[in-house]
């Protein structure tokens, strides 16, 4: 007797989607590195900022439409699906913080959005069943 295991396809979505959020993991410590302390460096917070705002909007709109109708959930969408319109909603929040010059309040969101979205969004990930998960611990480590 054979057991089936399910093994995921790398799609073009998913790709795009995966790399979008990796290289968001990659950006945002160097925009938030450039506006801290006492040393100000505006123009690389802005040009990574605008890179990292770019990757998540990628990165939420390509995970609209990923998805498994064979999975449990509401027509093939999870939980983590829910952090779309929270990212969405964060980004849009944390620039309208920006425009009444409310540093601090634009800070703190796109600080807990990283936090939130890009580390531990990140860290479920990983997890056994999913995709990334069962590639990085499956596949490339022979662990699971």
């Amino acid at each position: 007797m054979t057991t089936s295991t399910y093994i995921p396809q790398l799609t073009p979505l998913i790709a795009v989607h995966a790399t979008a959020a990796i290289l968001a993991v990659l950006t945002g410590p160097v925009a938030i590195w450039a506006r801290k302390g006492q040393t100000l460096r505006p123009r690389l917070h802005r040009a990574f900022g605008y890179a990292w705002v770019t990757l998540m909007v990628v990165a939420a709109v390509s995970a609209i439409f990923i998805h498994d109708p064979a999975l449990s959930g509401w027509a093939g969408f999870s939980l983590i699906h829910l952090l779309i319109p929270l990212v969405l909603g964060m980004l849009v929040l944390a620039f309208s913080f920006l425009l009444k010059r409310n540093v601090h309040g634009h800070r703190l969101t796109m600080v807990n959005l990283y936090i939130g979205a890009c580390l531990v969004a990140g860290f479920f990930t990983l997890a056994p069943k999913r995709y990334l998960g069962h590639m990085v611990l499956h596949q490339w480590l022979g662990l699971v």
